[in-house]
């Protein structure tokens, strides 16, 4: 297995900025899938499914700007949607593929619906994990709490302490599970205090746009035309039960999943959650 931590040049309108991407199994396969992250986490949750899928797969697992060790953007009005959709297509033509297969979670899955919806888009199977196209106030008020904080700790255990506290809903998870998704979320100062690797102005976008309402994104969702798969957290506060089932008879006529014991979100930290992207994948 081949894993490798690579770059490619993006552009906005403040300038340039470099998305960083971890790559694993051949350069040389045309089978390419992509994995994009949460609002504020990183490449790095993919690890465990990467390797998995790396026999079958060149997988990418870019780092959104402003998270990870991506560049953050000098204008925090860049940290939208439509920035987002701009920097994976020019991470796609760096591939020089044609086409992708897509996972998505959360905020990742809302990219990957704005490209899917696109004429001639280069997505040609998507999953969506636990995200729709309506988006609860509720679950967006809990996500705005802790978006931005910018908290520090004086340890890297208290950092984690306080990591499994926030991501408790996705699900249980082992003691060396909740330690890499924790490593790679934080860095260490100057000054010797912890803190988040993401910039903390993604926040001013997010807290821009929610009016403590639903956000309905149906339109989207039905110009998808390509086979789509969503998988959600059985306690998901964000993807609700209703709206998933309606994903599955409208659109894209998704089929659907669900994880028990997980709410938002499914991290593809055990042989089961994977079972169920493989098994859409490779059907194909």
């Amino acid at each position: 297995m081949t894993i490798n931590q690579r770059g490619v040049q993006c552009i906005s309108p403040s300038g340039l900025h470099r998305m960083a991407y971890t790559e694993w199994g051949a350069r040389d396969n045309p089978r390419v899938l992509v994995c994009v992250h949460g609002l504020t986490r990183n490449g790095r949750d993919f690890d465990v499914l990467a390797q998995a899928l790396s026999s079958h797969y060149r997988v990418i697992c870019p780092d959104v700007v402003g998270r990870g060790v991506s560049s953050h953007l000098r204008d925090p009005a860049g940290y939208a949607i439509p920035q987002y959709v701009a920097d994976m297509v020019t991470l796609i033509a760096r591939l020089n593929v044609d086409h992708v297969h897509w996972l998505g979670t959360s905020m990742g899955g809302l990219i990957g619906m704005a490209l899917a919806a696109q004429p001639g888009t280069p997505i040609h199977r998507l999953v969506l994990n636990d995200v729709g196209p309506l988006l609860r106030a509720d679950a967006l008020r809990r996500i705005g709490e802790y978006v931005g904080a910018d908290p520090s700790w004086p340890s890297y255990e208290a950092a984690e302490v306080y990591i499994r506290a926030i991501s408790a809903p996705f699900g249980p998870l082992t003691d060396d599970q909740w330690r890499a998704l924790s490593e790679s979320s934080v860095r260490q100062g100057a000054d010797g205090r912890w803190r988040f690797r993401y910039d903390p102005q993604i926040a001013v976008p997010f807290r821009q746009a929610f009016v403590d309402q639903d956000i309905d994104l149906w339109p989207l969702y039905d110009a998808i035309a390509c086979p789509t798969l969503v998988i959600r957290g059985a306690q998901s506060d964000l993807l609700d039960e209703p709206t998933w089932q309606a994903m599955g008879e409208r659109g894209p006529r998704a089929a659907l999943a669900q994880v028990p014991g997980v709410g938002h979100a499914p991290m593809f930290q055990d042989a089961a959650q994977i079972a169920l992207v493989r098994e859409f994948l490779l059907a194909s």
